[in-house]
């Protein structure tokens, strides 16, 4: 329990060269998780904006549009 087996240095290596391994791989896995954040802020910001004119989702029937304008 106290070393490390043949069987933990694989799996460290493997670890190493996927997220080290390659030409930028780490840098475009962070690129992409940044634009991932980026969409999502721009999406609650048009969410909020959408709230604070007044403005609510989309009625989905006749009826409903009619209650709506009531």
């Amino acid at each position: 329990m106290g070393s490390m087996s043949i069987w933990h240095w694989a799996i460290v290596i493997v670890v190493v060269a996927l997220l080290f391994g390659g030409r930028g791989k780490l840098s475009s896995i962070m690129g992409d998780a940044a634009k991932g954040i980026r969409a999502f802020k721009d999406g609650m910001k048009d969410e909020g904006e959408a709230k604070k004119d007044g403005v609510g989702s989309l009625p989905r029937t006749e009826s409903e549009k009619e209650e709506a304008n009531r």
